[in-house]
């Protein structure tokens, strides 16, 4: 049995090893990741992952895990930072704010069954300057990221408030990720 991970992110990969997992190969999934017209963000997230999953060819007895971390500002689906412009945008929206970060995972085991969890983990960020929000820009991190921030890295300074999976927020909520790799019968400690 191989554990496939449907990501080519290399922090997806790290959060796997902390709780035991050795990824035996990496696929990057090429799916479309635009939300449906009023498609919720819990959904959407949900079904990222598992749109992500299925499109990796799955050889029979091996399992696959994939993950799609949303930000969402109430009911509004963030999109990642694409450039700059977005980025900023992102942030001055974030800024001295309360905002949702959905971290969904999907394992299909061996035998084709889908299993689903999703994260709700709820992130404020303090009120942030021109100057902050600019400072982080130019540090490049935020970057092709959901809401345009890494909590793992620099961001992590703007959070006053976080309830919920720190991990769900960086890529892949490792609770929830042990359990359903459990229940697909990956052999875990």
């Amino acid at each position: 049995m191989r554990l496939i991970l449907a990501s080519s992110s290399p922090r997806r990969r790290d959060l796997l090893a902390r709780i035991g997992v050795s990824v035996d190969l990496a696929v990057s999934p090429d799916i479309d990741e635009s939300p449906k017209t009023g498609e919720l963000p819990r959904d959407y997230a949900v079904r990222l992952a598992v749109e992500k999953a299925s499109a990796v060819p799955r050889p029979a007895g091996d399992i696959v895990v994939a993950g799609d971390t949303t930000i969402a500002l109430g009911r509004r689906i963030l999109p990642p930072a694409g450039d700059e412009g977005i980025q900023r945008h992102l942030l001055c929206l974030l800024s001295g704010r309360r905002h949702h970060a959905l971290s969904a995972v999907c394992v299909i085991d061996g035998a084709g069954k889908v299993r689903t969890r999703l994260s709700d983990t709820i992130v404020a960020f303090q009120r942030l300057s021109d100057e902050e929000i600019d400072a982080y820009v130019r540090c490049g991190e935020g970057l092709e990221k959901a809401g345009g921030y890494a909590i793992q890295g620099r961001a992590e300074a703007f959070v006053r408030f976080m309830s919920g999976s720190h991990s769900g927020v960086v890529g892949l909520p490792l609770m929830e990720t042990r359990r359903l790799l459990r229940a697909a019968g990956y052999p875990l400690d």
